[in-house]
């Protein structure tokens, strides 16, 4: 499968299990701070780094689903900076569906474009590697969250965000691939 299909399904995949949990606990996520969502990411990947230096786990949630939460809250982070803090859950199943659809989107059209410049070399990196990328991301985004959002040169907490959703696909993939 080729890398647009491979995303294709893998991002299908983290929409069906969002639009669920909307159905289970509606977007209760509207209330949650930029730096809490970021939080629960890295705990996400610092979970993923044990497990992968550990060499095994002791929960039943599977990295494949820790990459797939690292996905979805990505793109919750995406629909907080665009719509920005809420006091309730004020968003409707369709509403939050179609936001998650176009950050999926915007998402892939990056994928696409970094793959033509980079030639896909990221086939050639190893799932570790991924995990140790989303980690920096983190850090570099909680570091301009602590700036108040301000960079001098650095791209914004946005470009992080979809770095980490895109990282958390290849991973997925070459996870699937093995």
């Amino acid at each position: 499968m080729n890398t647009q299909d491979s995303f294709d399904v893998i991002m299908e995949n983290c929409h069906t299990l969002f639009n669920k949990k909307m159905l289970d606990y509606g977007s209760a996520w509207r209330i949650m701070r930029l730096s809490s969502l970021t939080d629960q990411i890295f705990i996400k990947a610092q979970r993923i780094r044990s497990i992968e230096d550990k060499g095994k786990q002791e929960i039943g949630d599977s990295v494949e689903a820790e990459f797939k939460g690292i996905i979805n809250y990505s793109i919750i982070a995406l629909i907080q900076l665009d719509k920005g803090l809420s006091d309730s859950a004020d968003l409707t199943q369709e509403e939050a569906s179609q936001l998650h659809q176009y950050y999926a989107k915007k998402a892939k059209k990056l994928m696409s474009a970094k793959n033509h410049d980079y030639d896909e070399a990221w086939r050639d990196m190893r799932v570790g590697s991924f995990t140790d990328l989303i980690l920096q991301k983190l850090l570099r985004v909680k570091q301009i969250e602590d700036n108040k959002g301000q960079t001098l040169v650095s791209e914004g907490i946005d470009a992080n965000y979809f770095d980490m959703i895109n990282y958390a696909i290849f991973a997925l993939i070459k996870l699937l691939e093995k």
